[in-house]
């Protein structure tokens, strides 16, 4: 099936302070990481790849990783990684979220799903539009995503950060948007809906559960 990008876009922006980085960020996210236990080679479900951006903040950074780890079986947490400079689009002050995903792509296993949190600007094409702002960007599917708090409103930021994680993650799966406004893949339509999502809707969730998710 050919991968395509998914876009889960917002177009009201929020300026959020930036974390500390740097070696003390590294040894706190290594604190965070602590799940020693194998991956099961014959574990069904791909196996997801926290790759924390340097900046972003330690307790969302957390906040996603306890939660994702309730919804799959397998979550590793990588240390933080500098942005690529490669991806930063000098005229906005943006990253490119496409150009991201394909450098997590290229780090990727087989079997693995790679997923970038940062707390700066992405972007995307978006037919006509050069350079749409977005919270999150997937391949559909895929072994790459990339989600940002850039967009995200400061009241509830991590639930919502949460939510489009697992968003980005369910394209990743094969998963569409879903027309349930109430269910995490439902589309943004440039707004940010996060609040109003409850969970997967029975359709969406019994596709997860196929993958090996724990629903």
């Amino acid at each position: 099936m050919k991968k395509i990008f998914i876009i889960f876009s917002l177009v009201i922006c929020f300026v959020l302070p930036f974390s500390k980085n740097g070696t003390a960020q590294q040894k706190t996210f290594s604190a965070i990481n602590n799940d020693k236990s194998k991956v099961s080679k014959n574990a069904k479900a791909a196996t997801i790849i926290i790759q924390p951006f340097e900046g972003i903040a330690v307790n969302q950074v957390k906040y996603v990783y306890d939660k994702l780890k309730k919804y799959i079986p397998h979550v590793v947490l990588n240390k933080p990684m500098p942005l690529p400079k490669r991806a930063y689009y000098k005229a906005r002050k943006r990253y490119k979220a496409d150009t991201l995903n394909l450098i997590l792509k290229g780090k990727t296993k087989n079997g693995f799903v790679t997923i970038g949190l940062t707390n700066k600007d992405i972007s995307t094409d978006n037919g006509k539009i050069a350079d749409w702002g977005v919270m999150g960007l997937a391949y559909l599917p895929g072994k790459a995503c990339t989600v940002s708090t850039f967009r995200l409103s400061k009241k509830n930021i991590n639930d919502q950060y949460f939510k489009v994680a697992i968003h980005e993650l369910g394209h990743t799966q094969g998963l569409y948007h879903c027309p349930n406004k109430t269910c995490l893949m439902t589309a943004a339509e440039g707004k940010n809906n996060t609040d109003k999502e409850t969970g997967f809707c029975v359709k969406c969730k019994t596709f997860l559960i196929s993958k090996g998710w724990k629903l």
